[in-house]
């Protein structure tokens, strides 16, 4: 009996292995043609089934010029992904009953413009607070062109967008408020309060803050193939492969400026699930429940993306739904609560629809 028994059990792990294998063959298949017809130099990616990482690869080429290849430690820019982070200290915050996520932000911060007054910190999160951008929409760069604390002074005089809960509306002037918050009550910097309870908790030891132009380790550079065309004024596709610049102000770490590795962010995401970060379950379905619009629809960003929850893009549907964080068409990580899987795809070319892509590996694993 105990002889059959053992031999079930080997024929069981064995078909279980070859079929993890099969998709790991297939999921590289299909990056690999991916990347030859996008031109994308080097990624990673790391899939998680029931919190155990299942593939973890590199492909392509780090660094261009050198011809270095990219492997586990190559960390890259993932932009604004760092909103996950900064959502999930919100709620390492809220079950520490310093505030609720229904709370204005004007109980919490000082100074702030009297229309912004009942504005919500979930409305914030969630981009359907109607604050006027800090940010220039059309150049990126922080209004008033004179640095962070002259953008603050020129955003708060500003008109509110819309009444807060009527659209969705991406803009960085919510995670600068988020941050804020974070800073008072956490008793330290973003950065300082997110390495601690966060990276630290889950070993994640190159995950970091800071610019692309910045000298970090293994870091990779962006590129791209679009360039600013000055005759039309307007970003334009080429054939030649450039080097992206990029600046995140230190005052909205918690909006963008993260770099790391897709290795690491699997650790991240174990740690999330397992109840390293957060004690109640509760907290985490908060943090990716879709907030609705006060007309009842969701807001997002279009496509499969089309809701969104507390710093996490959505993927509403009934069958395999997904919370999928993306940073500067480059970088982007879902999961899939119902299925216990995770995929994680970075990129060092920015323009990619990475959540695409990633949706479309989920089907080889969600098929078997």
């Amino acid at each position: 009996m105990k002889q059959l028994l053992f031999l079930a059990v080997s024929l069981f792990l064995f078909h279980s292995h070859s079929l993890s294998q099969n998709s790991e063959k297939k999921v590289l298949e299909y990056l690999q043609k991916e990347m030859k017809e996008q031109k994308i130099p080097g990624l990673q990616v790391a899939v998680v089934r029931d919190n155990n990482i299942l593939l973890s690869e590199s492909l392509g080429f780090a660094n261009v010029p050198f011809s270095v290849k990219t492997n586990e430690n190559t960390i890259f820019s993932i932009n604004s992904i760092a909103k996950v982070f900064a959502s999930t200290a919100v709620m390492q915050l809220v079950e520490k009953d310093k505030f609720d996520i229904s709370d204005p932000i004007s109980d919490h911060l000082d100074g702030l413009p009297k229309n912004w007054s009942d504005i919500t910190i979930k409305q914030l999160l969630s981009h359907t607070s109607g604050l006027p951008n800090i940010e220039d929409p059309n150049s990126g760069d922080l209004i008033g062109g004179k640095g962070q604390d002259t953008a603050w002074v020129k955003v708060q005089k500003m008109p509110v967008m819309f009444k807060a809960g009527e659209e969705f509306n991406y803009n960085a002037t919510n995670y600068f408020l988020i941050q804020k918050l974070i800073e008072k009550y956490g008793e330290c910097t973003f950065e300082e309060f997110v390495k601690k309870n966060q990276f630290d908790v889950a070993e994640m030891k190159t995950t970091t803050f800071g610019n692309s132009f910045d000298v970090i380790e293994n870091k990779t550079p962006t590129y791209c193939y679009y360039y600013l065309d000055r005759a039309v004024g307007d970003f334009v596709k080429g054939d030649r492969l450039l080097e992206v610049s990029e600046e995140f102000p230190t005052k909205l770490r918690a909006d963008a400026g993260a770099f790391s590795s897709a290795q690491e962010i699997a650790k991240w995401i174990i740690a999330l699930q397992t109840g390293m970060f957060l004690k109640d379950k509760a907290s985490a379905e908060t943090m990716w429940q879709p907030v609705k619009l006060n007309n009842g629809n969701y807001g997002g960003f279009g496509g499969i993306l089309n809701a969104y929850a507390l710093g996490w893009p959505v993927m509403e549907r009934e069958k395999h739904p997904a919370v999928a964080p993306i940073g500067g068409g480059r970088a982007a990580f879902a999961i899939y609560p119902k299925d216990g899987l995770a995929i994680i795809l970075f990129t060092n070319l920015s323009g990619i629809s990475n959540h695409e892509l990633i949706d479309n590996i989920s089907n080889i694993y969600l098929s078997d």
